[in-house]
């Protein structure tokens, strides 16, 4: 086997070798250190513990932290937009996919201009304060659903392009109309995009603290992430790297569920998909 032939067979394996030291590294750092008593876990390691006590670590870090009151603000905040990208995102994709003429050309460059433009944290604080929605979840809802809507439209407008016109149009033969068509046809389609999309909001707008900062923030309105902030620098967990990485922990596994149950819709709906 010459020299190039063995690199050319090797390379997968180095780029899956690579990928597990970058994800799993720092996953077993935050998994063992979890389970560490304060004083192995002050200096933070790969050792495994010399003693055990992830229960105790767990128990202190949602009572101690206040998780179930962070846990319910994220909840209240992140489900109503990713509801709001999605149900916004495909009536405006599928408007952009089936309309052609330079004013939507135009709405639509204008729409995915957010992939590329960064959102400006001052101006939108102080929109935010001239509408009176500071420092309010329903101004949290606004900001996300802002923010992700043009990731949403991108991908669902390729989507939809790739749906034959012939079934709407049957559709429309029949009598039904556009809402209908939108709920009956449109929407049952875009399964696999719109789990997509879900677990790329949901992983993003759970984990954010910048912007949570800014707009909520703080207080008894802060989410998972924030609230973890708000007690780490409150020093309730100086030192303490074993509580702070068991809030970690909890805190992730939502998300990891979420992956989880949207990664087989995804692979659930191409496979129905290409039956049909």
């Amino acid at each position: 086997m010459t020299p190039s032939t063995a690199w050319r067979h090797g390379r997968p394996a180095l780029v899956l070798l690579l990928a597990a030291l970058a994800v799993g590294v720092p996953l077993w750092l935050v998994a063992v250190t979890s389970a560490k008593p304060q004083a192995e876990a002050i200096k933070p390691n790969l050792d495994l513990p010399r003693h055990w006590q992830p229960g105790g670590n767990y128990a202190d870090a949602v009572g101690q932290g206040e998780m179930l009151r962070g846990l319910v603000n994220s909840l209240l905040v992140v489900v109503p937009s990713v509801v709001l990208v999605l149900l916004l995102g495909a009536g405006a994709a599928w408007v952009f996919a089936r309309r052609r003429s330079r004013l939507v050309s135009a709405a639509y460059a204008l729409c995915i201009s957010g992939l590329l433009l960064p959102p400006a944290v001052i101006t939108i604080v102080m929109e935010l304060r001239q509408l009176g929605l500071a420092n309010t979840r329903p101004g949290m809802v606004a900001v996300y659903t802002g923010m992700y809507l043009s990731t949403s439209i991108f991908f669902m407008t390729g989507f939809i392009r790739a749906i034959p016109m012939e079934l709407e149009e049957a559709a429309r033969i029949d009598g039904a109309t556009p809402a209908r068509i939108f709920w009956r046809i449109v929407l049952p389609l875009l399964r696999p995009v719109i789990a997509t999309a879900t677990i790329m909001v949901m992983l993003y707008a759970w984990s954010d603290v910048f912007y949570a900062f800014f707009v909520l923030g703080g207080g008894r309105r802060a989410t998972l992430p924030l609230n973890l902030y708000q007690v780490a620098s409150a020093q309730l967990y100086l030192n303490n790297w074993h509580l702070v990485f068991a809030y970690v922990v909890v805190m992730s596994l939502p998300m990891v569920a979420v992956f989880l149950v949207g990664q087989r819709k995804i692979v659930s709906g191409i496979t129905s998909g290409a039956v049909k």
